[in-house]
C-alpha cells in the first residue's frame, strides 16, 4: 500500500482515530492529535499491534511532545439512537474541535469522514500508514481501555478489564447469567436479545 502524504503546503495535519465501534458495551472514543513535523517518537504504529506497555509507553510520549491533542467521545445513548457509525462520527468531531491548535488538514482513519468544516481525507488502514492516525489510535486506545478497566470495579462479572466491552465468551455468558449493565449498548444484537427487546423498542 502506497505510503500516504498531506496536500503540499499543509502546515498543520491532524490524525483522528476511534477505539470502540465493536464492543456490546461502553463509549466509543476518538483522539486527535497534532504532532511536529521534528517530532522524535519512535515507535508509532496502530496500536491493535502493540502490547499494553507498548501503548502506554507511546501515550506517555505523545501527550509529552504532540503539539495538542484532545479525546472525544460518544455515549451509549447516543450509540443507541444515531447508531455507532453515526455516534463515531460525531465522536471524531468532537475530538478535532477539542483540539487546541485548529488543524487546516485533517487524516481520518477509514472510509468515511465527517461531516465538518475541515478539509479532510478519509485514509483506509490510515492507523497503520499515517503517524499522526497512528498516535491518535494509541491515545483512543489506552483511554478507552482505563475506562473499561474502571467499569470492571463498577460491574464486576463481565470481565471488562481484560475483554474491553467486546463480545466474547466470557462477556456472552455473564450477560446471559447477570443480564445487561447500563453500559450495554441495547442496540447490539446480543444486548437486545437478552433484554427481550425488539429494535422498535429501543425508543
Amino acid at each position: 500500500m502506497k505510503p500516504w502524504k498531506p496536500p503540499v503546503g499543509v502546515k498543520c495535519l491532524a490524525g483522528v482515530d476511534e477505539v470502540g465501534r465493536g464492543p456490546l458495551a461502553g463509549d466509543v472514543v476518538t483522539a486527535a492529535v497534532v504532532l511536529p513535523a521534528n517530532h522524535r517518537i519512535e515507535g508509532l504504529a496502530d496500536s491493535k499491534t502493540l502490547s499494553a506497555r507498548q501503548r502506554e509507553n507511546l501515550y506517555s510520549d505523545i501527550i509529552s511532545h504532540a503539539d495538542c491533542w484532545a479525546v472525544g467521545r460518544a455515549s451509549v445513548a447516543e450509540i443507541d439512537r444515531f447508531n455507532i457509525l453515526q455516534a463515531t462520527l460525531m465522536a471524531m468531531r468532537r475530538a478535532v474541535m477539542g483540539l487546541r491548535m485548529q488543524p487546516d488538514y485533517v487524516a481520518v482513519d477509514g472510509n468515511r469522514v465527517p461531516q465538518w468544516e475541515y478539509s479532510a481525507e478519509a485514509v483506509v488502514k490510515g492507523d497503520g500508514r499515517v503517524e499522526v492516525i497512528s498516535a491518535a489510535s494509541i491515545i483512543a486506545k489506552v483511554v478507552r481501555d482505563a475506562e473499561m478497566a474502571e467499569m470492571h470495579i463498577k460491574y464486576p462479572g463481565y470481565g471488562f478489564d481484560s475483554n474491553k466491552g467486546y463480545g466474547t465468551a466470557q462477556h456472552l455468558e455473564a450477560l446471559e447469567r447477570l443480564g445487561p449493565t447500563p453500559i450495554h449498548r441495547r442496540s447490539f444484537a446480543p444486548v437486545r436479545k437478552e433484554m427481550g427487546l425488539d429494535q422498535s423498542d429501543l425508543f
